[in-house]
């Protein structure tokens, strides 16, 4: 089992770094999230077969809403991103219903609340818990502490936020 997990990995960093060419930045935020999602996958009871793809898919949107719209705001990324993936999961082989599940994850991976399965929770939560320093203030800690409640929609996803940016604050 752990062989066709890598070798699913593999093939799917593949099309990313072929997808995204030499914008090393997208590449190197969906490999973070991709090992957030391992990190909460051995906690929270998710299917790594849909969750792994969904993150290092999720943002596959952003170069097709910047050429589009020159933007690359999530409700665009929402938008573009499905037949992307959609096209890369059939190249790789992936079952219909898989990638209709993965892409309708990436169809919403900005809007908490219109999907509220566990395998959505943990990609949402592994994409904020890489987001988080770039899009929230992480210094005050009673703010940061509402927030992380807030936010993250898992048990697992926000001990590991607590732990990553809140113990910073307590060692201050």
């Amino acid at each position: 089992m752990q062989n066709k997990t890598m070798t699913i990995k593999q093939k799917l960093l593949q099309e990313l770094e072929y997808y995204f060419g030499s914008d090393a930045k997208r590449i190197s935020h969906a490999r973070k999230v991709m090992g957030y999602v391992e990190e909460l996958l051995k906690l929270e009871k998710a299917d790594w077969r849909i969750v792994i793809p969904a993150s290092i898919l999720h943002d596959v949107g952003i170069k097709a809403a910047e050429e589009k719209y020159g933007s690359a705001a999530g409700h665009y990324q929402e938008t573009e991103g499905p037949p992307i993936a959609r096209a890369i999961l059939l190249k790789v082989g992936f079952k219909k219903e898989d990638i209709d599940e993965i892409c309708q994850i990436i169809a919403h991976h900005h809007s908490p609340g219109k999907i509220n399965t566990r395998n959505f929770k943990v990609l949402y939560d592994a994409d904020w818990l890489v987001n988080l320093k770039d899009e929230v203030d992480v210094k005050d800690k009673e703010k940061l502490s509402a927030i992380l409640d807030k936010i993250f929609l898992t048990e697992t996803g926000k001990k590991i936020a607590r732990r990553k940016y809140l113990s910073k604050l307590n060692a201050d």
